[in-house]
């Protein structure tokens, strides 16, 4: 399943960019016909541009398929996503059939005419993930070395590719003639057959073999021509009555049910999540209703939730047996969206056309309800709900996603949305906050957005550890929650994990004169688990907080109640005096040095009064944590 649910998630990448190049299309179909069937500059002009990625759907599954599969990809990987699409399509198509078999190009099978399809681009994809992630460390003879690693990856694809095209030379046609014949048998089943020919159309999108279906029943294969006799109108040889029975049934489904579906897949989302999960189902939608250009929304799903795409393929099926049964005929040239409903409500051919809004308004309401309910009783993986573990290669590195604001957009949705954050600040290395309702936090989404960690101490607090930088993430937070927008300067870094890894053993002067005590003996759980990382602590009983070893201030704090190193050895030290003392706001501390300042070992850095911090109720108790390596162990002298 997990194998699927990444997959799901590679097709995303190409998928995004389908609702638009939909619109075009559909835009400039629009055109063309209000023109009379001829093309116009803008007609041409948009039907070009939004066909230059709906014609090329396939190629689009290659490649983001290849990145979205390999482990940790670069450029390497699409590469030979596209060498693997370039070399099969290349080895099936017609000409070098004929080539190979020395015929003509017209006596080759009509199958081979269909290679270029979503399941090819899909395996290839594959093949190209799958070369990439097995030889991109290949290393090869020193008189073979320029080839080696990432350079033999396209080179084995092309290899790996070849095998595969032979065995789809005869596996291919096999499979095409087999589904013309299967559809050649159930015109004769009346609506029944309408039925079955609409369940199979969509059951066999993922493997793009429904196109060898719809030529039995919109083309000439069998006689049926259904939809050239649709657009003939009365001058061509269709039928009242009778006449687009094979596209009724689309209408409901691509124009209502499935922006139903998208409806209960958002309303089902985790909230968390709903913002990345709404941008593509509400384009999907959009472009499903308005075009009936459905990828973007079944490709969301089908293999994300694979089950309930056999609900929605059988939910097809009822529709076009429902619509052939009825006095309704409605037939398309492009989909059966909302452009072509309008374009065909006055053709001579066209049949009660109004009951295709009825019919829609009932399966809007069917694929709502049913999804709504399939989603949630079987815990579906639908786009927002999502497994972690399928989310575990998502970054989180702040830079990466546009900095400190762009984390603390996601902290806020983690936390369950900006009203549901009553009060917050924060302390060194942690947010402090009063949540109105807990049950809200996400503390997976929170991790995943650069936390090292969350603890609910109980009522209505929660603390979120981020690290030394968390000031600025607080700051962002304000921003975010006040709707105010990032500053053009926001080039944030992540929170305990940074680019220096501090070494295993770290050796130390106490800080501070006093008892060395073990990390388990703080009074804090975010210090004593572990979560904030590893150290010692000391019960002070001086009163100067010196630096243990040489380095420079990484971060001084208003309130004097904490300091950050970065020592020369790369360790990321944090110096907590006392706990839960930021609530002090600055009284008996007195701070010594300033941030980006050089200190040498024993350099004073922080004065403190113990005597105040017992008595406003605090532990004196001191942290001394490792910030950047969760494995490291700390030795005090």
């Amino acid at each position: 399943m997990k194998f699927f649910q990444r997959l799901g998630r590679s097709l995303m990448l190409p998928v995004a960019v389908l609702p638009v190049a939909a619109i075009l299309s559909g835009i400039g179909y629009w055109i063309k016909n209000a023109n009379g069937g001829a093309d116009n500059v803008v007609s041409a002009f948009l039907s070009a541009a939004g066909g230059a990625l709906l014609d090329n759907l396939a190629l689009l599954f290659a490649v983001g398929v290849a990145i979205g599969m390999a482990k940790k990809s670069d450029g390497t990987s699409a590469l030979a996503g596209l060498v693997s699409w370039l070399t099969v399509t290349t080895m099936l198509s017609p000409a070098t059939n004929a080539a190979l078999t020395g015929v003509d190009v017209e006596s080759v099978d009509p199958a081979f005419g269909r290679v270029q399809n979503v399941f090819v681009g899909i395996v290839c994809g594959l093949i190209g993930a799958w070369c990439y992630n097995r030889f991109k460390d290949t290393k090869l003879p020193d008189a073979l070395s320029f080839f080696s690693g990432k350079r033999s990856v396209a080179i084995v694809t092309a290899g790996v590719s070849l095998v595969f095209a032979v065995a789809m030379m005869f596996v291919w046609p096999f499979l095409f003639g087999g589904l013309v014949a299967f559809g050649e048998w159930i015109v004769t089943l009346g609506p029944v057959g309408a039925g079955l020919y609409g369940f199979f159309n969509r059951l066999l999108i993922p493997l793009g073999l429904h196109h060898a279906l719809n030529s039995v029943f919109w083309f000439d294969v069998a006689g049926i021509n259904d939809l050239n006799n649709f657009l003939q109108g009365s001058a061509g040889e269709g039928v009242f009555g009778v006449t687009g029975q094979y596209m009724t049934g689309f209408f409901p489904v691509m124009m209502f049910g499935l922006p139903g579906a998208a409806l209960a897949m958002y309303v089902t989302a985790k909230t968390t999540r709903r913002k990345v999960a709404a941008g593509i189902l509400l384009s999907g939608a959009i472009s499903s209703f308005f075009v009936g250009v459905t990828e973007p929304l079944e490709f969301a799903f089908m293999f994300l939730a694979p089950w309930l795409y056999l609900v929605h393929a059988l939910f097809t099926g009822i529709s076009l047996f429902i619509s052939a049964l009825l006095p309704v005929r409605m037939g398309f040239g492009f989909s059966g969206g909302f452009i072509d409903l309008v374009l065909g409500w006055v053709n001579p051919l066209a049949q009660n056309p109004w009951g295709i809004l009825v019919m829609g308004a009932v399966w809007f309401a069917i694929y709502f309800v049913v999804f709504r309910w399939i989603i949630r009783r079987f815990d579906l993986k639908t786009p927002g709900r999502e497994d972690d573990v399928a989310l575990e290669d998502e970054t989180t590195d702040a830079a990466s996603r546009g900095g400190f604001h762009a984390t603390a957009e996601r902290f806020v949705d983690a936390l369950g949305g900006k009203d549901n954050i009553v009060e917050l600040d924060n302390c060194a290395t942690r947010l402090r906050m009063e949540i109105a309702d807990v049950s809200k936090v996400d503390d997976a989404a929170l991790k995943r957005a650069g936390a090292a960690g969350t603890i609910k101490p109980g009522g209505h607090s929660v603390q979120v550890v981020y690290g030394l930088n968390v000031q600025f993430v607080k700051d962002a937070m304000e921003d975010v929650i006040g709707g105010r927008p990032a500053p053009a300067t926001d080039t944030g870094t992540t929170g305990l994990a940074t680019a220096t890894r501090a070494p295993a053993a770290v050796h130390l002067t106490a800080p501070v004169a006093g008892r060395v005590l073990p990390l388990s003996d703080v009074p804090d759980r975010m210090f004593s688990d572990g979560t904030m990382g590893p150290g010692i602590a000391i019960d002070p009983t001086g009163d100067v907080v010196t630096a243990p070893a040489d380095g420079k201030v990484e971060s001084s704090f208003p309130t004097g109640h904490a300091i950050g190193l970065l020592l020369d050895d790369g360790t990321e030290l944090l110096i907590h005096i006392g706990i839960d003392t930021v609530k002090m706001k600055g009284d008996g501390f007195e701070t010594l040095v300033t941030a980006g300042q050089r200190v040498r070992r024993g350099d004073p850095l922080v004065r403190f009064d113990r005597s105040r911090i017992e008595a406003a109720g605090h532990s004196p108790i001191t942290p001394v944590v490792v910030l950047n390596n969760p494995d490291a162990t700390v030795h005090v002298s």
